[in-house]
């Protein structure tokens, strides 16, 4: 009966680390975004620096750990390990959900959004687990001797690390996010007729001006008790108003693309009916610039040849924006947009987005852009 309890731990402790650290390590680059978030909590904004580094080594340690589990190679350091990270993220879903400071934790990437509260009992069902698992550490039997473990534990490390180097330098395996290739950008920010509102509840603090008598009334109940018809009764302050129930979200919501001039283009870039090729580099001054120089050229070869309508999209102020284009001679239009849905838009920093009718046709990481006659073949001799 121990044994099977002791297993049934191992399988769903050892599976669920690896699903998390994999989903993670999928789309480093999010995770390190999130991290982010944490240390200007903490603020430990001095570790931003090494945000990217700590997200490989933290979703490479998750999946490491899970897989020694489940082989049951060195257990005892394992078990330390898993009670250790899950008490770590414990911490951090306790302290964003009691405090509503990080929103969604990111403890699944962008597959599964948690809400703090969610993300919290997970953690504390986790460690249930491996507490049982930690008590009965000498009782994991390895299923193989000691060295062929290791070696497998030396691979495991490697792919794992290797996972997620790969993604961060040719995007997402899987893209979750609501940019990615197929989707239809205009139809992700509406919300459809019919789709329920966010429901809000307003309470009125309000006082007997005889008898200094207060009261705390919902807005049905201020109705439906006609107290407001009562001139003894006064509303004291502000109305306060508390989100009830939430409604349809769209998956994009925060897209607004302006000129220098603050007019919006937002409409017109996403609603043209030919090919449109936009680099989005969220910083310019973090960006890579012999990719934004090989852009430029791919950009002006597309221009010329075949009309297409080239557009760099940015953060960056328009002042900093236009001696960028001038230092590398750019011939894009230069656009502007929060830097939140541009990082959403492509893992990359630049990277290239190929738009028809507001559908996302393609995207690239700058490390893996193709060719001008690769695009001409395959895209724009058929526009």
């Amino acid at each position: 009966m121990k044994n099977g309890l002791i297993w049934f731990c191992r399988v769903a402790v050892g599976l669920l680390f690896i699903f998390s650290g994999l989903i993670k390590a999928n789309d480093p680059l999010g995770f390190s975004y999130k991290l982010e978030e944490y240390f200007e909590v903490f603020h430990i904004t001095f570790l931003n620096g090494f945000a990217l580094s700590i997200a490989v080594l933290l979703c490479a340690f998750e999946m490491l750990l899970g897989f020694g589990l489940l082989i049951g190679v060195r257990a005892v350091k394992v078990t330390w390990g898993l009670l250790l990270l899950i008490i770590f993220f414990g911490f951090l879903t306790f302290y964003s959900a009691f405090f509503k400071v990080v929103q969604t934790c990111g403890c699944f990437g962008d597959a599964i959004p948690l809400t703090p509260w969610q993300s919290f009992s997970k953690d504390m069902a986790l460690l249930a687990l491996v507490l049982v698992l930690f008590i009965n550490r000498t009782k994991i039997k390895p299923l193989f001797k000691p060295k062929t473990g290791d070696q497998w534990l030396i691979g495991a490390a490697v792919v794992s690390l290797g996972f997620g180097i790969y993604t961060y330098n040719f995007m997402p395996v899987i893209d979750f996010l609501p940019y990615k290739v197929g989707a239809n950008i205009p139809d992700e920010m509406n919300i459809p007729a019919g789709a329920p509102l966010d429901v809000f509840e307003v309470t009125y603090n309000l006082k007997n001006k005889k008898t200094g008598e207060t009261k705390v009334m919902s807005d049905k109940e201020y109705l439906k008790t006609n107290i407001w018809k009562d001139a003894n009764w006064e509303v004291v302050g502000n109305p306060e108003s508390r989100l009830v129930k939430k409604g349809y979200e769209p998956k994009i919501r925060d897209l607004s693309i302006q000129d220098g001039q603050g007019n919006d283009y937002t409409k017109e870039l996403l609603s043209s009916p030919f090919y449109t090729l936009v680099i989005v580099a969220y910083d310019l001054d973090k960006t890579n610039g012999e990719a934004i120089n090989r852009l430029n050229a791919l950009a002006i070869n597309a221009t010329e040849n075949y009309n297409i309508r080239t557009v760099l999209l940015t953060s960056n102020s328009a002042q900093s924006a236009n001696a960028f284009a001038k230092d590398h001679k750019l011939v894009t239009e230069i656009f502007y947009a929060d830097g939140v849905p541009l990082k959403t838009m492509v893992r990359a920093n630049p990277g290239l987005l190929l738009l028809k009718n507001g559908t996302i046709i393609n995207k690239w990481h700058y490390h893996s852009v193709p060719t001008y006659d690769y695009l001409v073949k395959n895209y724009f001799q058929h526009q």
